[in-house]
């Protein structure tokens, strides 16, 4: 026993190694720099990336939300599953490297006919035992069970990093809903406004017409510019209501109305954290997704080791120790002890090319993992290289249309004082009314826009998911 005890112990130690090839992180497919057009202007790494939540996303009402979404979203509730699976999986594995012991107890009886008696009488016998033992426990020599829990523990991982992924998703569709919201709801308010504007000047412009100042087509062409204000009025009503629908959906339930702003001006100024400057692309290998691929690209690096030990003998033992005898009575007494010891070696011979077939799978499954983590990073790089360049220039969009609107206010006042002096005709107020119209709609979708990009860009630098 003292030498097989020496055996196990050699197992042991044997099992530390195994035969998954080594592993390096593969060079990331994109350049180490941002492209020129965003020089200048890219974040800072471990700010932006390691914040959490709440020191990203600052207005109070908008917290709220993506507080009531991260505790009643499906999505996240999936995901929070998909890890504790994950992990369990990882249990499974990790105690097959471990013995387990079994108690047993059992009783027969056999009677033996009187011709088939030694003794020409027919006999009972009576047998009873207890023991407690191991059976088939593998002894990892080349680390095909290490391989499969290294495996199992990745696959854990990565399912970790994807709760953090659809963390991150969630934060920032919550704040892009909330944003729509706001947006949609100073378009309404514009197309109220503007609805009414036009309307008062089709009463003007009838009474115009009653006297005989206007002409028949003027009252015509502001009736139908009427229409298509209370068509806008219509259909930005139903925008507003689908955006709460939508948030309502990622949040999980009703979201209050005293969490929902009435228009972009309702927002507070500041709405989100500014991203400081000065990043290396480095930093995409700490977005969840990244880290995912990675972790996965990991456990089919592991996997080849199980593949690549599944060709070499695999040894098992089972043993038991405990007592047996004829009579219950004296089952536990001195001298009833029994014991069992059953090594078993296994050695493929032939499998008709299976073994290497699935060594094979597992080396494609490899290098899939490697194009999937590269394009993953390529992804997460054009996503930041993409709100970086409309960073750029979101600042000049936004004063050209501050600037635009400005004029078609201007405008407006002018034709509005021409056509009470009778200098120019309602038709001409009217084409002022669309143009500043138009600028005011072009301008809130410009404030959005803005907003919104520093979401997306929070999103592609994988941060604010704490």
């Amino acid at each position: 026993m003292r030498r097989s005890g020496a055996v196990l112990a050699a197992a042991l130690l044997a099992a530390c190694t195994t035969l998954a090839p080594d592993y390096q992180r593969p060079a990331a497919a994109v350049p180490s720099k941002w492209p020129q057009s965003v020089e200048g202007i890219t974040p800072a790494g471990s700010p932006i990336v390691e914040q959490p939540w709440r020191e990203v996303f600052l207005e109070p009402r908008l917290r709220s939300v993506i507080e009531r979404a991260l505790a009643n979203n499906r999505d996240l509730r999936v995901a929070a599953i998909n890890v504790a699976t994950a992990q369990a999986r990882y249990r499974v594995e990790r105690a097959d490297r471990l013995p387990a012991l079994d108690a047993d107890a059992s009783a027969s009886a056999r009677r033996l006919p009187a011709d088939l008696s030694g003794s020409g009488e027919a006999a009972i016998s009576r047998q009873y035992g207890a023991s407690i033992g191991v059976t088939a426990w593998e002894l990892d020599l080349f680390g095909r069970i290490r391989s499969l829990e290294q495996q199992a523990l990745q696959t854990y991982f990565a399912t970790e990093e994807a709760q953090r992924s659809t963390r991150v998703g969630l934060v920032a569709a919550v704040a892009d809903a909330w944003l729509a919201l706001a947006a949609d709801r100073s378009l309404l308010t514009l197309a109220q406004r503007t609805l009414d504007t036009q309307q008062q000047t089709l009463a003007i412009t009838r009474r115009s017409f009653e006297l005989g100042a206007s002409s028949r087509l003027a009252v015509s062409q502001i009736e139908t510019t009427v229409a298509r204000a209370r068509a806008d009025v219509a259909s930005q009503t139903a925008e507003v209501a689908k955006d709460r629908h939508a948030l309502s959906l990622l949040v999980g339930d009703t979201v209050d109305e005293a969490w929902l702003p009435s228009g972009l001006d309702d927002t507070s100024g500041a709405l989100l954290a500014q991203v400081p400057a000065g990043l290396s692309s480095d930093v995409l290998t700490r977005r969840p997704d990244v880290m995912q691929a990675e972790h996965q690209l990991i456990a089919a690096n592991a996997n080849i080791g199980a593949a690549r030990a599944a060709f070499l003998p695999r040894i098992s033992l089972t043993a038991a120790a405990g007592t047996a005898s004829s009579s219950l009575d004296s089952l536990f007494e001195a001298g009833q002890r029994s014991w069992s010891f059953v090594p078993t070696i296994s050695l493929p011979i032939f499998d008709a090319g299976a073994l290497a077939a699935s060594l094979d799978i597992a080396e494609l499954q490899r290098d899939s993992a490697v194009a999937s983590y590269d394009k993953t990073i390529q992804v997460a790089f054009r996503e930041v290289a993409d709100a970086l360049a409309d960073q750029a220039t979101i600042g000049e969009r936004l004063a050209a249309g501050e600037q635009l609107v400005a004029a078609a206010q201007d405008g407006y006042r002018l034709s509005e004082a021409r056509t009470r002096n009778g200098v120019d005709s309602h038709l001409s107020l009217l084409d002022a009314q669309r143009t500043l119209y138009g600028a005011e709609q072009e301008l809130i979708a410009t404030r959005l826009a803005e907003v919104s990009n520093r979401v997306a860009l929070v999103k592609a630098l994988g941060g604010g998911w704490q």
